[in-house]
């Protein structure tokens, strides 16, 4: 419901950018495909071939149904570049046809750039990193904060910034991105890695293990553990010589090991083990204690 909701916001604004712009009469033309040029401000750097390929043959077949919008930037050359409608444009060559219908509206830079994105946000079939460079090149070219972004095309701003964020990762992570082998859920926990030099590496496993989301994130938050650092060994106290004369001469006495421990000078205790009853009871005995 809330897509949906969205999805009509984003129409009415197009309409009413494209509205700003129509003549009294409007007037359908036909237009040599020679004297067309794609939008330079299209955020779709791929196109479905197979859907490219079906919708040519439906044009073969019937012609195209709607009109493709164009601008002519300079009224005295007979050159035009598309604002809407590059999918029966490319279509209507891969068909090997001379000319497409067209309506000519006066739109300036911003406008066509506006609706561009627009009329591709509505398809809702870009790759997370068009839609990014989509937001990043309203930002740069209109001069726009996230926030204006954000309500011109009916988004959160974090929305927006979430996107945004995905243009700060690896290229080779991008690489999968933009074939859609990975998905924005898991670029965006990717971005989330403290060890960016890792970043590339993760991405790979996820693909080639096809981890979810969720195992991605545990991975993630397992990377960013801080590692325990090392304790220095401590170095061993001093020997008293006069204790280790003393230890030897014990050891001789009972046969069997005998160690002096303590923290402070004169203070600490005689450790003298044992194995069995046995051997307490001979070492007893050596020592003078009687039960009798």
């Amino acid at each position: 419901m809330a897509k949906g909701k969205k999805r009509l916001r984003l129409k009415k604004h197009m309409a009413a950018l494209v509205a700003q712009s129509e003549q009294e009469q409007e007037t359908i033309i036909d237009l040599p495909l020679t004297a067309i040029r794609p939008n330079p401000y299209q955020p779709r750097r791929s196109f479905d071939q197979v859907a490219l390929a079906e919708l040519a043959q439906s044009i073969q077949a019937n012609g195209v149904f709607q009109p493709v919008i164009v601008r002519q930037p300079n009224p005295q050359v007979a050159r035009y570049e598309l604002i809407a409608g590059e999918r029966r444009f490319r279509a209507s060559e891969i068909a090997h046809q001379t000319t497409i219908p067209a309506i000519l509206r006066p739109l300036d830079d911003a406008a066509m750039m506006e609706v561009a994105v627009l009329e591709n946000l509505q398809r809702e079939d870009l790759t997370p990193l068009e839609e990014a460079q989509a937001y990043q090149m309203l930002l740069d070219k209109l001069h726009l904060t996230q926030a204006e972004v954000a309500a011109r095309l009916g988004k959160s701003r974090p929305y927006i910034a979430n996107y945004l964020r995905l243009l700060g990762l690896p290229a080779a992570v991008k690489e999968l991105l933009e074939a859609r082998q990975l998905s924005m859920g898991q670029a965006r926990t990717l971005l989330g890695l403290k060890d960016k030099a890792a970043v590339v590496a993760l991405a790979k496993r996820a693909v080639k293990e096809g981890l979810t989301v969720r195992q991605l994130e545990e991975m993630v938050a397992r990377q960013n553990e801080p590692t325990a650092k090392p304790q220095a060994p401590r170095s061993a106290a001093p020997v008293d010589p006069y204790l280790k004369e003393a230890a030897d001469q014990l050891q001789r006495r009972f046969g069997t090991k005998v160690a002096f421990s303590g923290t402070k000078p004169h203070r600490g205790k005689i450790e003298i083990p044992y194995q069995s009853a046995d051997e307490l009871n001979r070492l007893l005995a050596l020592l003078g204690v009687s039960f009798d």
